[in-house]
């Protein structure tokens, strides 16, 4: 995967979820605790949609072909959106599950009971490290951005992706701590189920919030705006454009962005200062931005300062030409 693609944040997930998971279990199996149940599923939750991740980052790496002429690189978002599924379904909706089962028949904690503050508290130690890893790599690409900011623009689905899972696993890890301790505190069962059914909440909301981004990703965002920006600012930096008429841009995955331009050339240039000028600006468009393009420029004339007849300030794509046996029909009904 390209840079900013979080390789190290995810194998360093994947690595500590593992451990945690195994843990977590072994932890379960000695004391019955619903929350330890709840977190240990939720690690393998965890473990799986970093193994999705890896997988998907290999796949898109799979050069275009006739049926995929744009190339696998959506295959990241397809994968992160599996990931919010997981998270909203093995993770949150089987915690809440174990939350309403242990409070309808609550069971204190009597054996082993210094186990499960020993498992949450490693396991704090480990997710802590791994979300510092995801924050280190995401700081990286981030900018001035603000952190909730970075996770709803970015355009590269994994660093947000893991630091989402660890940033609801520590939570999720306090909930669990708060439950158990209760639990060990008052003999009463139903703080272990509450601590649970937090845990699921949690894990429900964040992957809803990862659910809609994907979707929207897989749908088509254009480009950051300041890559628009710097795309506009290189398109017009020469004597051979006079200015851009309308640009259209598209993430067609998260490091290669399509990018359709009109663009107003002065009328008295032959075809081959045209074709001259639009190598230019596609020279200068991909040296303008950090990411991949596939650049289609369609030049117009631009006469007396005037801006060329097809020139719209709208968004809206052109409708298409009704069918000539549809119009005929309707001239008949006339």
């Amino acid at each position: 995967m390209a840079a900013g693609s979080g390789m190290k944040s995810i194998v360093t997930a994947l690595v500590a979820n593992l451990g945690i998971a195994v843990a977590k279990f072994l932890g379960w199996l000695l004391t019955g605790s619903s929350s330890m149940l709840a977190e240990g599923v939720h690690s393998v939750a965890d473990s799986s949609n970093q193994a999705l991740l890896l997988l998907g980052g290999r796949r898109a790496t799979r050069k275009a072909s006739e049926v995929h002429q744009f190339g696998y690189g959506r295959v990241r978002y397809v994968a992160a959106f599996v990931v919010s599924i997981v998270l909203f379904t093995l993770g949150g909706l089987f915690a809440i599950y174990e939350a309403w089962h242990k409070f309808s028949d609550p069971h204190p904690i009597t054996d082993w009971q210094w186990v499960p503050i020993v498992v949450l508290v490693l396991a704090v130690v480990l997710e802590s490290f791994a979300l510092r890893t995801a924050l280190k790599e995401g700081a990286a690409v981030k900018g001035d951005r603000s952190w909730f900011r970075y996770l709803k623009e970015s355009r590269s689905p994994e660093i947000p992706t893991i630091i989402l899972e660890d940033t609801g696993a520590l939570l999720g890890l306090v909930f669990g701590l708060f439950g158990v301790s209760m639990t060990l505190v008052t003999d009463d069962g139903r703080w272990d189920a509450l601590g649970s059914g937090a845990i699921g909440v949690l894990l429900v909301v964040i992957a809803v919030f990862l659910a809609r981004e994907m979707i929207s990703m897989l749908i088509g965002e254009s480009a950051l705006p300041e890559h628009q920006a710097a795309l506009e600012r290189a398109l017009v930096d020469g004597e051979d454009i006079e200015r851009v008429i309308h640009m259209r841009t598209l993430h067609i995955g998260p490091d290669e962005v399509l990018v359709a331009a009109k663009v107003a050339v002065p009328a008295a240039e032959t075809a081959a200062d045209v074709a001259r000028a639009v190598d230019a600006v596609e020279a200068r468009a991909r040296a303008s931005v950090p990411l991949r393009l596939q650049i289609y420029v369609e030049p117009a004339p631009f006469e007396d300062g005037r801006s060329p007849a097809h020139d719209r300030e709208t968004w809206e794509v052109d409708p298409a030409p009704e069918p000539p046996a549809a119009q005929g029909h309707a001239a008949e009904q006339e």
